[in-house]
């Protein structure tokens, strides 16, 4: 734990001195510009949704994505991670879009710590509801104690308590440095790098670009993958009863 913090006061202290930053003025318009990249997106991809196979180039890249979100969903969390589809859908949308648009802007809302640290908070807010709607409030809160433990042995349960309830607040920490280390990070790799190449690749801009490619894919996914890995911990139980229920339903 103790690394981990020292991570992110280094990240936070280097942000503070290196990056101009976004005002909130700022923020607000480079999240807007991504959601309108979005909702035009998607809006053309619906005009080739009625066709019995899909021609249009974005309506097929979105259901490549829609494959994509679905089949992690349902190997992490299980036959019922159908449901969550769309909530992990739309962090992993937003997030891809918002690291290509860091790219070619140089600024963009994913390479804001308080953007992602709001991102973390909505992630593991919503992974908390939906652990109070599978076990209830009670059920819920009692899972941080882990095993049931009697005697004198209800002291390691308070102890694994404290601990758990520390992990589950560290896991929006987790989260969001781990999203605004690379963006960021990669903004001050491809500046020192261009550094080396002027003036041939300076005027470019491509020197890492594959590179940063590749991150924008990776850091999308392991946002989502985390997200639904935090699911499963709170829901796995539901998978018993669905296999239970399954040969009444045959009947």
């Amino acid at each position: 734990m103790g690394g981990l913090f020292t991570l992110g006061s280094s990240l936070i202290a280097e942000a503070e001195q290196t990056h101009e930053g976004l005002s909130y003025l700022g923020l607000w318009v480079n999240v807007l510009f991504v959601l309108a990249i979005l909702f035009g997106l998607m809006s053309y991809a619906k005009k080739g949704l009625n066709e019995r196979v899909f021609k249009n180039p974005i309506t097929q890249g979105f259901e490549q994505v829609y494959l994509f979100i679905e089949n992690m969903c349902v190997v992490i969390i299980g036959n019922h991670g159908r449901k969550y589809v769309p909530m992990v859908m739309v962090l992993w949308l937003v997030i891809f879009t918002g690291n290509i648009v860091a790219l070619f802007l140089g600024e963009s809302p994913t390479a804001d710590l308080s953007f992602n640290f709001a991102m973390a908070l909505i992630a593991v807010g919503y992974v908390q509801y939906e652990g109070v709607r599978a076990n209830g409030l009670f059920g819920h809160v009692k899972h941080f104690a882990g095993p049931k433990l009697g005697g004198v042995l209800v002291i390691i349960s308070g102890l694994i308590f404290v601990v758990e309830l520390i992990s589950e607040v560290l896991k929006n920490v987790s989260l969001s440095l781990r999203l605004f280390g690379n963006i960021h990070g990669g903004h001050v790799a491809v500046e020192s790098m261009n550094k080396l190449g002027e003036p041939i690749l300076v005027p470019y801009g491509m020197f890492l670009l594959p590179i940063k490619l590749l991150t924008c894919v990776v850091q999308a996914m392991i946002f989502t993958l985390l997200t639904c890995v935090y699911i499963s911990l709170v829901t796995h139980h539901e998978e018993g009863h669905g296999e239970r229920h399954a040969p009444a339903a045959a009947h």
